[in-house]
């Protein structure tokens, strides 16, 4: 009896540890923000709920630029609905592999850690839903596939209860002449 004891908590406290940024280190290609959007991007995601039902679908284009050190992405979103949506993100340096970022629905600061081909993002967003706006915690995973594509899961959480998840699909743009 005290093996099974011993097993369902050693099985109980695994499914509690946290994947860490550190763990994809050594994957490849190595994800470089300020070359990802070194140009035109684009995007195809979806936000599914606690259950798995798509809500909503939505294209993205993303437009960069530089300022400085900073790292300037201007979001153009329109949902399966027709509604529109803008965000520009700000995002600076903030030491080694690490980043913050700012926009408008974003309450304080993102924080952003690179390792490999992967980053994670941590932040909290003004959420508008059916005419009133909640804040929300998003856990923010982008993995760089190859030069051109990257993958992002995201969930999304209110006092620690999972509400929802978003999957996003980048693409790089090839440059215009």
């Amino acid at each position: 009896m005290k093996k099974v004891l011993v097993l369902l908590t050693c099985l109980l406290l695994g499914s509690c540890a946290s994947v860490s940024v550190q763990d994809y280190a050594g994957q490849q290609p190595e994800l470089d923000l300020i070359r990802y959007f070194d140009g035109p991007v684009e995007a195809w995601g979806m936000f599914q709920d606690g259950s798995g039902k798509v809500i909503k679908r939505f294209h993205v284009q993303i437009i960069s630029r530089r300022e400085g050190e900073k790292l300037i992405l201007d979001e153009r979103f329109v949902y399966s609905d027709g509604s529109k949506q803008r965000r520009v993100w700000t995002l600076t340096p903030d030491g080694d592999k690490r980043w913050r970022g700012t926009a408008a629905d974003v309450i304080g600061e993102a924080r952003g850690e690179l390792a490999g081909n992967a980053l994670r993002w941590r932040y909290q967003l003004n959420l508008p839903v059916d005419g009133t706006t909640y804040e929300v915690s998003f856990d923010d995973w982008m993995y760089l596939m190859d030069e051109d594509t990257m993958i992002n899961r995201s969930r999304m959480s209110k006092f620690g209860v999972e509400l929802g998840q978003v999957t996003l699909f980048f693409r790089r743009q090839p440059a215009q002449d």
